[in-house]
């Protein structure tokens, strides 16, 4: 009579990327086909700090996805179809939703998502094909070096815009004042 236990290692930089989450206003939700208690478990070794989990299987009937949304951060048990569900209920309260998966029953909430993530070493082509961007190195890290740069991406354009604005905007009102006086500042060749 023998017992065997199996275990996947955590990836080393896992909590590190949870705090960096949670200090930038990121929300993760984990949506999960495991048990609940195995994910509950391994959300408290990487460090989510309210874990909250609902097994999806015990529902009957048509849940409320948007109440299921504002309560829990893990679901488990999830099937495809409940996915696609959640990212929809997640966008309808006015968030920007990025789900990763490597898996084909991962591909429709994947393609629903405002952006879709892909594995590039164990996902599938289905998945790799509906994904708007696929992780090369199968790396949750790499997504922190995304939102990174996409933020400060976003705060250059920003930027950009309001110094355009500022500058062009004296310009303009300056012109459009002196033509209701009636005279030019500026002539053509200027």
């Amino acid at each position: 009579l023998g017992y065997l236990l199996l275990e996947d290692e955590l990836r080393k930089d896992a909590k590190q990327i949870i705090n960096y989450f949670d200090k930038n206003d990121v929300s993760v939700k984990i949506i999960s086909g495991d048990n609940l208690s195995t994910v509950e478990t391994i959300a408290s070794k990487v460090g989510v700090k309210d874990i909250h989990g609902i097994d999806l299987s015990t529902i009957k009937g048509s849940p409320d996805y948007n109440k299921l949304v504002k309560t829990y951060n893990i679901f488990t048990r999830v099937k495809p179809a409940q996915k696609k569900s959640l990212i929809q209920a997640f966008k309808k309260q006015g968030n920007t939703v990025a789900m990763t998966g490597d898996g084909v029953n991962d591909a429709p909430s994947i393609k629903s998502a405002d952006i879709g993530v892909g594995m590039g070493i164990t996902g599938t082509d289905v998945t790799k094909n509906v994904a708007d961007m696929v992780l090369t190195d199968d790396n949750f890290a790499t997504i922190v070096g995304a939102v990174e740069e996409g933020r400060r991406i976003y705060d250059n354009i920003r930027k950009a815009i309001q110094f355009l604005l500022g500058s062009n905007m004296s310009e303009v009102l300056s012109i459009f004042t002196a033509t209701l006086m009636g005279f030019t500042i500026l002539k053509p060749v200027h």
